[in-house]
């Protein structure tokens, strides 16, 4: 099913035309309504009327996390705030909160766009939705319930936590659609196997999973566990939240990025310079139908790349790869670039060890040192020392294999690593202690 054919098969060239118009007013409305926009053009020595093709948006000045925490809380709304029905912000982990706002025509669009999330995992009016998604500030969690809405189906508005609550509800009200982090999904399928839930008793479907990286190995553990199918979904809240690139479950290869609402673009994250089409680099995004927060190539440090062959789904809008990492999550370790998701890979191949596991950072002298602890499998752990030993070496030699440098590998016992039930914690960098 397509959600909304009228767009999601426009011929390139009409695709393109409606985003330069939409791109057009944008910039239009930004530089008469937004001064830290304003002030950010003139200094690029660009104004509205340069814009005079989809190519000159490489003209403009990008927006960063650091321009919306200057002008905390509402510096760039483009709308009074008695226009604004919602307010949504970031955890504000590290200073202050990233705040966006959406007046009733951007909610609406919100949910159009999670409803065709939704649609690209071939759900209906007729599914149970169960959605596990964080509700509060944070976009995840009501953002897919009016999706979820929007589509016709029935909603649970679960939240997160209360694992064997969350069960017993998939159970008893007959969910058919998950939505929650990959981590969480690992987690709730981790308390199925424990309290000997059976599988059988369960109507789901399909997963919807996003709000962290993951891998390709992480897909098919919680395929093989859960017994669904696991789609990757991407977003965040400074461009609307979830709801901004999907894969379909025809293909399951690259998320289709909802091109009448988002312009993307790829950057060399050192230079800003523009990648084509296949080369990796830094997502950027414009949004052109926003009211009340749009942003302007905005820089969202994650890094993938473009792809812009046909898909089976009939869908014509450009595909992104799955989130490969962070540029602010990427670890120097002794030179080398190192990502958690390529750590994941590793640990996802190997039978004997959980898929729960945490990376260490600390500095010996001068040398930056890697600890990875991972959870073995009840049946290992019992296992002679010897043989532990043998499997901590094992995983020593697959991560220098794949990345260059030596680590060290520590097994612990199962339970050790503390569960999540939102966005997992891989990474505790002492180094910044």
């Amino acid at each position: 099913m397509i959600w909304n054919e009228e767009f999601e098969t426009l011929p390139r060239e009409a695709l393109e035309a409606l985003q330069l118009k939409r791109l057009k007013r944008l910039i239009e409305r930004e530089y008469n309504l937004v001064l830290p926009y304003h002030k950010k053009m003139e200094k690029a020595g660009v104004t509205p009327d340069d814009i005079k093709s989809l190519d000159d948006i490489k003209r403009l000045p990008f927006t960063t996390k650091d321009d919306l925490r200057d002008n905390y809380p509402f510096g760039m709304f483009t709308v009074p705030l008695e226009d604004v029905v919602r307010i949504h912000a970031s955890s504000g982990t590290t200073g202050k909160p990233t705040v966006v706002g959406y007046t009733k025509k951007d909610i609406d669009t919100w949910a159009e766009l999670m409803a065709r999330t939704l649609a690209c995992g071939g759900s209906t009016r007729g599914d149970v939705v169960h959605n596990a998604y964080g509700y509060g500030l944070f976009t995840g969690g009501l953002g897919a319930h009016y999706g979820a809405e929007k589509l016709g189906a029935t909603v649970i508005p679960m939240s997160g936590g209360n694992t064997k609550k969350q069960i017993m509800i998939m159970q008893d009200f007959g969910s058919t659609v998950l939505l929650c982090t990959p981590s969480y999904a690992l987690n709730i399928a981790e308390v199925i196997r424990e309290t000997n839930v059976d599988r059988s008793k369960l109507k789901l479907r399909v997963g919807h999973f996003g709000a962290e990286p993951w891998s390709e190995n992480m897909r098919e553990e919680i395929e093989k566990k859960l017994n669904i199918s696991a789609l990757d979904i991407y977003g965040l809240s400074e461009v609307i939240g979830p709801g901004v690139a999907s894969e379909c479950i025809e293909k399951k290869k690259g998320l289709h990025i909802f091109e009448d609402h988002f312009i993307a673009e790829i950057i060399d994250p050192d230079t800003g310079e523009v990648l084509p089409h296949g080369e990796k680099g830094e997502l950027v995004f414009t949004t052109i139908t926003k009211e009340a927060f749009p942003v302007i190539r905005y820089r969202t440090k994650d890094i993938t790349q473009l792809i812009d062959e046909p898909c089976v789904c009939g869908r014509t809008f450009y595909r992104m790869k799955r989130v490969s990492g962070r540029t602010d999550d990427m670890m120097i370790i002794r030179g080398v670039n190192v990502f958690p998701s390529q750590i994941e890979h590793v640990l996802m191949s190997l039978e004997e060890v959980e898929p729960h596991y945490q990376l260490i950072i600390t500095r010996e002298g001068a040398l930056d040192v890697m600890e990875v602890q991972v959870e073995v499998n009840e049946n290992i752990f019992s296992d002679e020392v010897k043989q532990l030993e043998t499997l901590s070496k094992r995983v020593e030699r697959e991560i220098k294999d794949l990345l260059g440098i030596s680590c060290k590998v520590k097994l612990v016992e199962p339970k050790t690593i503390q569960r999540s039930e939102g966005k997992a914690r891989r990474v505790i960098d002492k180094r910044k202690i």
